[in-house]
């Protein structure tokens, strides 16, 4: 019995050692969970036997646990390495379309030939679908997601169909006493412009100019008239091109005695600043801005111009002050063909994709997923693991909801060994492995002794 005692003793040494070189050799491993063996001891006894003089039958491993406590991070300059800060897991299918997931912690994600967000393995890393536009996710059911694939066509072109511009026009302006001409500049002012964007992306020069009324007509104190072009060519607030003079303004300006925009037809103005002017598109045999291009694009809708900012903000409307001409405001809403400028991963998981012509796209997020019991996963090498019966099915959710963690972009998980310890842990296996080896020899020698007498 001893014999098997000391056995027990050693298979338990061995087995500790093998867990200590486990964690040793993967301390440099991305997401790796060191191990913990737990041992029990061997009791067994009949009804018939003294449970007061029973010494024990040796020792058993129940289990070698994995320890999911955080890695420290380490951050690099690829914005498509992830670490997880808090718990969860990601999910990843080893083909396309697979329901077969794997979690893992090493997020150490690449591109595969197609674009699609790999891992070494060549596993697709799973992301919840969002809207493109706001990035509002749709589902966050592990059903729902699908590997993340990262475009790599043009960003499309958007034809411009709001134009946002705001000044101050300098009250103490002489009014031109020659007709207005875009070509002479003593007919005019002032003058600014904006680059505006057809249906095929192409740029075109939007000029507006402010021409100053002649204050000695009555009626005509504290007003202006406004007049454009695009690309050179006149045009009225129809947007029929004029190509003789006298040009028609687009539109006329009132301000009040304190300078601030007043209503020319009665009508209240709209936000305190002057009611946007709506510029008829054109085309399919309508007259309008869409018949000044000559490139075969159009303005699939009107252009609309609004007297103040984007976003309406109080102080930046139309002014007539004894101060220079100043440009408030001067934005639209159009954009050119757009290049894939780079990947930005937020801690939410959105994965947002910018182009060369300022737009953003959301590509989806991120799926992660948690466990009512992290170390009934079972391994499956690769620093993945699968779900049992032990772990509980996979609770996916948002990164950063619930008891959810949050992501890194440009950061990897180190793994979590504490060399220090398994270089302790492996002298006291050791001695235990010695110490088993001793009883057996010690046991070996009695036997010995025993048969030698006679």
């Amino acid at each position: 019995m001893s014999f098997n005692i000391a056995l027990s003793g050693l298979a338990a040494a061995q087995k500790d050692l093998n867990v200590t070189a486990n964690n040793i050799a993967n301390v440099n491993t991305t997401g790796f969970k060191e191990s913990r063996a737990e041992f029990a001891d061997v009791y067994a006894s009949s009804v018939f036997s003294s449970g007061k003089t029973k010494n024990g039958d040796g020792v058993q491993t129940t289990m070698v646990a994995q320890q999911f406590h955080q890695g420290s991070l380490q951050f690099t300059n690829n914005s498509l390495d992830l670490a997880i800060t808090g718990e969860g897991y990601f999910a990843t299918s080893q083909d396309l379309g697979a329901q077969d997931f794997t979690y893992t912690r090493a997020g150490a994600f690449k591109l595969n030939k197609d674009n699609f967000v790999v891992d070494a393995n060549g596993s697709f890393l799973q992301g919840f679908p969002v809207d493109p536009s706001t990035g509002d996710t749709t589902s966050v059911s592990l059903s729902t997601s699908s590997a993340l694939q990262i475009p790599d066509s043009s960003g499309s072109p958007r034809a411009t169909s709001s134009v946002y511009s705001s000044f101050n026009l300098d009250s103490r302006s002489i009014a031109p006493t020659i007709a207005f001409n875009p070509t002479e500049s003593a007919t005019y002012n002032s003058s600014t412009s904006t680059t505006v964007y057809d249906s095929l992306g192409e740029p075109h020069v939007l000029q507006l100019f402010f021409v100053k009324s002649d204050p000695a007509v009555p009626g005509n104190e504290n007003q202006w008239s406004v007049h454009s072009t695009l690309d050179g060519k006149s045009f009225g607030a129809n947007g029929v091109e004029q190509t003789v003079a006298p040009y028609t303004p687009m539109t006329t300006f009132q301000f009040d005695s304190s300078g601030l925009p007043q209503s020319t037809d009665g009508t209240p103005n709209v936000s305190n600043t002057f009611n946007p002017l709506s510029i008829a598109a054109g085309g399919g045999g309508n007259a309008g801005l869409s018949d000044l291009l000559t490139n075969g694009a159009t303005f699939p809708a009107p252009v609309e111009i609004n007297w103040r900012d984007e976003t309406g903000t109080a102080n930046k409307i139309p002014t007539q002050y004894a101060s220079r001409f100043e440009v408030k405001a001067l934005e639209q809403d159009g954009a050119t063909v757009g290049r894939l400028a780079g990947i930005d991963i937020g801690a939410d998981g959105k994965v947002v994709a910018s182009y060369s012509n300022g737009d953003s796209t959301f590509l989806g997020q991120v799926a992660m997923v948690r466990f009512s019991n992290s170390q009934g996963l079972q391994q499956v090498g690769s620093t993945g693991w699968k779900a049992s019966i032990a772990s509980g099915e996979p609770i996916a959710g948002e990164p950063g909801s619930g008891t959810l963690g949050n992501i890194n972009s440009s950061a990897l998980e180190q793994s979590n060994v504490n060399l220090t310890n398994e270089l302790v842990d492996l002298i006291s296996a050791q001695r235990n492995f010695q110490a088993n080896s001793r009883a057996l020899e010690v046991n070996s020698t009695i036997q010995q002794s025993i048969l030698q007498i006679r």
